[in-house]
């Protein structure tokens, strides 16, 4: 097993040996970060098609390769601004003395990084972004679920980086546990909620500060005045790309009973424009392995057991049971209840319940009679339906009359809430999160203390003094 507190070791001394570390040398780490990924695309591509079964290779480059370089590319352009001194202003009288006060953004260190299978190589990346931006090292742990992923890693990192800059390890759960218990300067993970819990009290022993990007069940509110065409092709688009394999894909549709028909006659027929057949077709990509694809059947033989109806949107009429590919086609479950599996677990996978509503404010007890979500989606064209939505629900970040795409938006923190995460990252937000935000005060010439009567033998100065901090 590799050492992983010498290459922690080694990288805390370059770290605290290189110290102020400049805009330069953030930015230089940057550029060889998008290059790593850019430069070895059509490898990483195969990998991943590797690693899942088959994987829409123009998939790949837009959710892990465009995906990865775009939020560095925004880094290297906004990092001279994030870094600089905040002035913040110092109480009267101080600051007509000459007393100033400011907020240095200092590296922490190393940042250790445990990056998931669904998106292997962005979900490295884009908190890389962050962490090179604000002038950290790391270690980064891949998925053991995408061995081709991480094995490429390891063999490309040497010609971009030092080993004290950046530095990949791979394993099972037994690497995971350990890395996940190393005294890092910060420590941020990607996964399922109930391996964050694991990650928090690994952590905890040794007081590293934790950012946890989770999951959930993101609900899609269909409201009124929603475009029916529109909402449920974008619906299925989300649902249907990495075959629902995303942290924040649509888990479930909430729609007023009278929408409901079509509402899935719409998903019906948008799943099968993008989708025409699914077997060859190169664009869908399978589920990453045999035990999720049975997890996912478990969770549609609970539903039908229990009384839900499924439909299976096959409009190429495939034979699913004859072919190993691990293609699962959407699943759209009506008639579904809370006794149901496929309501109590994140679904992760091409399975989509619809649940009806009465009224806004029904929909709302609905989400919130459930843990707080990652996303949440709304579609609708009555401002005050959509106010009261985002009043009085709570999640991660929310994408009005669509699905995902806030996820996207660079300057927009990315993170969780409750049981879907803490902490966030992206632009700006990550270069907070892997900073350490350093106050500095600066105190007058004068004799302040003697001036306040903050000093022995106290008196009517001590008082006045008092009594104008206490308003």
């Amino acid at each position: 097993m590799t050492d992983l507190h010498a290459i922690l070791a080694a990288q805390r001394e370059a770290f605290m040996a290189e110290l102020p570390v400049s805009i330069a040398v953030r930015k230089d780490r940057l550029k060889r970060a998008a290059a790593m990924v850019s430069e070895n695309a059509a490898a990483f591509c195969d990998a991943l098609s590797e690693d899942f079964g088959h994987r829409s290779r123009e998939q790949s480059m837009l959710t892990d390769i465009a995906a990865s370089v775009a939020p560095i590319r925004h880094a290297i352009k906004a990092v001279d601004g994030w870094a600089k001194r905040d002035k913040r202003p110092v109480q009267f009288p101080l600051g007509l003395l000459g007393a100033r006060a400011w907020v240095e953004y200092q590296p922490k260190g190393v940042i250790g990084v445990i990056a998931p299978w669904n998106f292997p190589v962005q979900l490295v990346m884009a908190p890389l972004a962050g962490v090179f931006a604000a002038g950290n090292r790391a270690m980064v742990k891949t998925s053991e679920f995408t061995p081709s992923v991480a094995a490429l890693f390891e063999q490309v990192v040497a010609k971009y980086f030092a080993p004290e800059e950046l530095a990949f390890v791979s394993g099972g759960p037994k690497v995971g546990k350990a890395f996940a218990s190393l005294p890092f300067d910060h420590l941020i993970f990607t996964g399922a909620t109930s391996v964050g819990k694991h990650i928090l009290h690994a952590a905890a022993d040794n007081l590293v500060p934790v950012t946890l990007e989770l999951g959930g069940k993101s609900p899609v509110i269909v409201g009124k005045g929603a475009d029916i065409a529109q909402a449920t092709e974008r619906v299925a688009l989300g649902k249907m790309l990495n075959a629902g394999q995303i942290c924040l894909a649509p888990d479930y549709v909430l729609v007023e009973e009278s929408q409901e028909a079509a509402v899935v006659d719409g998903l019906r027929a948008a799943a099968s424009a993008m989708y025409p057949t699914l077997l060859s077709n190169p664009d869908y990509t399978s589920v990453v392995n045999d035990r999720h694809f049975q997890r996912l059947t478990d969770l549609i033989d609970d539903a039908r057991a229990k009384g839900a109806t499924v439909e299976v949107v096959n409009p190429g009429g495939e034979d699913f049971g004859a072919s190993n590919a691990r293609k699962m086609p959407l699943h759209i479950v009506t008639d579904v209840n809370d006794d149901m599996a496929i309501m109590q677990e994140e679904i992760f996978g091409p399975l989509l319940p619809v649940r009806r509503y009465s009224g806004i404010d029904d929909a709302i007890r609905q989400v919130n009679g459930r843990d707080r979500p990652l996303g949440l989606y709304y579609f609708g064209g009555d401002g005050g339906e959509r106010r009261r939505v985002l009043d009085r629900t709570i999640s991660g970040g929310v994408t009005v009359d669509d699905v995902i795409f806030h996820v996207s938006m660079e300057d927009l923190p990315f993170g969780g809430v409750g049981p879907s995460g803490m902490g966030s990252y992206h632009g700006r937000d990550g270069f907070m999160t892997f900073s350490h935000a350093k106050a500095v005060f600066k105190q007058a010439k004068f004799d302040v203390a003697k001036l306040a009567g903050l000093k022995p033998p106290y008196g009517k100065k001590t008082m006045a003094s008092v009594k104008r901090q206490m308003g």
